[in-house]
């Protein structure tokens, strides 16, 4: 049974990572942490052995290395904080995603093969109204594998705030006659929680200290 502890706890991505926890036989969870609950995340790392962070990009890269120093396992799901400085900081593992939903995994690896081939494209990422990073974590994440295969992605990055919608995302590449468009949507918070409860289960297991990518673990 792996000790989970949740960062973030009553926020929207936070409440339906505890429930996805409370719902797994291998998991217990241990603890709420949120300024909101008047619970600080301190008084949870005792008996946690991992910690899944949603919170914000002011926060979330403290928490980490708090998180760290106390010997704790960390899979972080805020986007728009800069982790590199926490390699090599205390005796736990750290995992980053910038996407959990094994469709978005799927997504960005098929835009990575498609890039040598095609390799003009734009991205357009749409969230909803209260995410406070743009562009997304996804779509920035994309444009770096899109890079790597040799491929060009155009600049700006598209993103779109707008209520109603969850998260989605659109790789648009052109040729000579020709365009391909490779679409991911997720339509509702669900969708990430077994890509997060894969990274609880595996954390502790990884080689290396600092992981980034669920595409690392499928």
């Amino acid at each position: 049974m792996i000790g989970v502890a949740v960062s973030g706890a009553a926020g929207r991505m936070g409440r339906t990572v505890c429930e996805a926890v409370e719902s797994a036989d291998d998991l217990q969870l241990c603890g709420r942490a949120d300024p909101a609950l008047d619970t600080p995340l301190a008084d949870v790392l005792g008996e946690a052995e991992v910690v899944v962070d949603f919170t914000t990009p002011e926060t979330a890269l403290a928490n980490a290395r708090e998180c760290l120093e106390a010997g704790v396992h960390c899979v972080i799901g805020t986007t728009g904080a800069d982790l590199t400085e926490l390699e090599g900081v205390g005796s736990a593992n750290l995992f980053y995603a910038p996407n959990f939903a094994i469709g978005a995994v799927l997504m960005m690896e098929a835009a990575r093969l498609a890039a040598p081939h095609m390799p003009e494209c734009e991205i357009v990422e749409l969230h909803h109204d209260q995410k406070l990073d743009a562009p997304s974590g996804t779509a920035i994440r994309t444009a770096e594998l899109i890079a790597e295969a040799g491929g060009s992605v155009h600049e700006p990055i598209h993103s779109v705030r707008l209520p109603g919608l969850v998260a989605h995302q659109e790789v648009i590449f052109g040729g000579v006659g020709q365009t391909l468009s490779i679409r991911h949507d997720t339509i509702s918070r669900e969708s990430f929680m077994p890509g997060v409860l894969l990274a609880v289960r595996r954390i502790g297991s990884l080689d290396q200290r600092l992981t980034v990518g669920l595409e690392n673990l499928l």
